[in-house]
Protein backbone atom coordinates (compact mmCIF):
# COMPACT_ATOMS: atom_id res chain seq x y z
CA UNK A 1 0.00 0.00 0.00
CA UNK A 2 1.31 3.29 -0.79
CA UNK A 3 1.47 5.96 1.90
CA UNK A 4 1.18 9.68 0.67
CA UNK A 5 1.62 12.78 2.81
CA UNK A 6 -0.19 15.08 -0.01
CA UNK A 7 -3.99 15.55 0.17
CA UNK A 8 -6.12 13.09 -2.42
CA UNK A 9 -6.97 16.15 -4.81
CA UNK A 10 -3.36 17.26 -4.87
CA UNK A 11 -2.50 14.31 -7.20
CA UNK A 12 -5.29 15.39 -9.29
CA UNK A 13 -4.47 18.63 -9.97
CA UNK A 14 -3.19 20.97 -12.71
CA UNK A 15 -0.09 22.28 -11.03
CA UNK A 16 1.92 25.75 -11.11
CA UNK A 17 4.54 26.81 -9.43
CA UNK A 18 5.28 28.90 -6.46
CA UNK A 19 6.18 31.67 -7.53
CA UNK A 20 2.79 31.83 -9.89
CA UNK A 21 0.46 31.02 -7.33
CA UNK A 22 1.99 33.58 -4.69
CA UNK A 23 2.65 36.29 -7.04
CA UNK A 24 -0.88 35.92 -8.18
CA UNK A 25 -2.21 36.19 -4.67
CA UNK A 26 0.09 39.25 -4.21
CA UNK A 27 -1.73 41.19 -7.38
CA UNK A 28 -5.60 40.46 -6.14
CA UNK A 29 -4.15 41.59 -2.37
CA UNK A 30 -2.91 44.89 -4.57
CA UNK A 31 -6.40 45.06 -6.67
CA UNK A 32 -8.22 44.69 -2.97
CA UNK A 33 -6.11 47.48 -1.72
CA UNK A 34 -6.37 49.21 -5.23
CA UNK A 35 -6.50 53.28 -5.12
CA UNK A 36 -5.49 53.27 -1.11
CA UNK A 37 -1.72 54.66 -1.88
CA UNK A 38 1.67 52.34 -1.40
CA UNK A 39 0.94 48.76 0.07
CA UNK A 40 3.78 47.56 1.68
CA UNK A 41 5.31 43.86 1.10
CA UNK A 42 5.03 43.03 4.92
CA UNK A 43 1.60 43.96 5.32
CA UNK A 44 0.40 41.96 1.85
CA UNK A 45 2.94 38.57 2.77
CA UNK A 46 1.22 38.83 6.01
CA UNK A 47 -2.55 38.65 5.46
CA UNK A 48 -1.43 36.53 2.21
CA UNK A 49 0.55 34.14 4.80
CA UNK A 50 3.39 34.47 2.35
CA UNK A 51 7.39 34.66 3.02
CA UNK A 52 8.45 38.40 2.69
CA UNK A 53 11.61 37.48 1.25
CA UNK A 54 10.61 35.78 -1.92
CA UNK A 55 7.48 38.02 -2.18
CA UNK A 56 9.84 41.00 -2.56
CA UNK A 57 11.66 38.88 -5.86
CA UNK A 58 8.09 38.65 -7.13
CA UNK A 59 7.49 41.83 -7.04
CA UNK A 60 10.52 43.05 -8.49
CA UNK A 61 9.42 41.19 -11.31
CA UNK A 62 6.13 42.30 -11.54
CA UNK A 63 7.35 45.89 -10.96
CA UNK A 64 10.24 45.23 -13.83
CA UNK A 65 7.25 43.99 -16.32
CA UNK A 66 5.06 47.00 -15.59
CA UNK A 67 2.00 45.42 -13.69
CA UNK A 68 3.12 47.04 -10.10
CA UNK A 69 4.60 50.48 -9.75
CA UNK A 70 7.21 50.25 -6.60
CA UNK A 71 8.42 53.34 -4.22
CA UNK A 72 10.50 52.68 -1.50
CA UNK A 73 11.24 54.57 2.30
CA UNK A 74 8.90 54.52 5.25
CA UNK A 75 5.69 55.50 2.83
CA UNK A 76 6.29 53.24 0.31
CA UNK A 77 5.28 50.32 -0.93
CA UNK A 78 3.44 48.61 -4.04
CA UNK A 79 0.94 49.67 -6.16
CA UNK A 80 -0.83 48.65 -9.62
CA UNK A 81 0.47 50.28 -11.98
CA UNK A 82 -3.30 50.48 -13.78
CA UNK A 83 -6.63 49.77 -12.70
CA UNK A 84 -7.59 45.96 -11.91
CA UNK A 85 -9.94 45.81 -14.30
CA UNK A 86 -7.16 46.50 -17.04
CA UNK A 87 -4.93 44.13 -16.09
CA UNK A 88 -5.63 40.31 -17.38
CA UNK A 89 -5.02 37.13 -15.36
CA UNK A 90 -3.19 36.25 -18.75
CA UNK A 91 -1.07 39.19 -18.49
CA UNK A 92 0.44 38.19 -15.43
CA UNK A 93 0.39 34.84 -15.17
CA UNK A 94 2.58 34.92 -18.11
CA UNK A 95 5.05 37.00 -16.55
CA UNK A 96 4.99 34.94 -12.89
CA UNK A 97 4.89 31.25 -15.11
CA UNK A 98 6.00 31.94 -18.70
CA UNK A 99 3.10 30.39 -20.57
CA UNK A 100 -0.15 28.45 -19.41
CA UNK A 101 1.15 25.25 -21.72
CA UNK A 102 1.06 22.28 -19.52
CA UNK A 103 3.51 20.60 -21.39
CA UNK A 104 6.78 21.82 -23.04
CA UNK A 105 5.98 20.56 -26.43
CA UNK A 106 2.85 22.70 -26.96
CA UNK A 107 5.11 25.70 -26.58
CA UNK A 108 6.70 25.37 -30.24
CA UNK A 109 5.40 24.52 -33.21
CA UNK A 110 7.38 21.55 -34.29
CA UNK A 111 8.73 20.10 -31.15
CA UNK A 112 11.76 18.21 -30.89
CA UNK A 113 10.43 14.80 -29.79
CA UNK A 114 10.58 11.27 -30.85
CA UNK A 115 6.75 10.83 -30.42
CA UNK A 116 6.00 14.38 -31.84
CA UNK A 117 4.71 12.75 -35.18
CA UNK A 118 2.01 10.46 -33.82
CA UNK A 119 1.81 11.74 -29.99
CA UNK A 120 -1.61 11.02 -28.95
CA UNK A 121 -1.55 13.28 -25.72
CA UNK A 122 0.05 16.37 -27.31
CA UNK A 123 -3.02 17.36 -28.94
CA UNK A 124 -5.04 17.06 -25.14
CA UNK A 125 -2.16 19.70 -24.18
CA UNK A 126 -2.86 21.62 -27.00
CA UNK A 127 -6.41 21.91 -26.07
CA UNK A 128 -5.63 22.32 -21.75
CA UNK A 129 -3.38 25.68 -22.98
CA UNK A 130 -6.72 27.11 -25.20
CA UNK A 131 -9.03 26.60 -22.57
CA UNK A 132 -6.38 28.22 -19.51
CA UNK A 133 -5.51 31.41 -22.16
CA UNK A 134 -9.34 31.86 -22.58
CA UNK A 135 -10.02 31.79 -19.01
CA UNK A 136 -7.09 33.79 -18.50
CA UNK A 137 -7.69 35.87 -21.28
CA UNK A 138 -11.24 36.53 -19.82
CA UNK A 139 -10.87 37.68 -16.40
CA UNK A 140 -8.86 40.49 -14.68
CA UNK A 141 -7.72 41.23 -11.42
CA UNK A 142 -10.83 43.16 -10.90
CA UNK A 143 -13.06 40.10 -11.42
CA UNK A 144 -10.96 37.80 -8.56
CA UNK A 145 -10.78 41.04 -6.30
CA UNK A 146 -14.15 41.41 -6.45
CA UNK A 147 -15.40 38.38 -5.23
CA UNK A 148 -12.96 38.30 -2.26
CA UNK A 149 -13.26 40.52 0.96
CA UNK A 150 -10.37 42.34 2.10
CA UNK A 151 -8.24 40.70 5.11
CA UNK A 152 -7.19 43.55 7.32
CA UNK A 153 -3.91 43.48 9.01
Amino acid sequence: MKVSTRPEHATRAVKVSSRAEYGMRALVDLALHYGEGYVQSHDIAARQGLPESYLNQIMTTLRRAGLVSSKRGPAGGHTLSRSPDAITLREAFEVLEEGASPWWCVEVEDPDCAYAPGCGVRPIWMAMKTAAEGVLDRLTLLDIASTRTPVKK
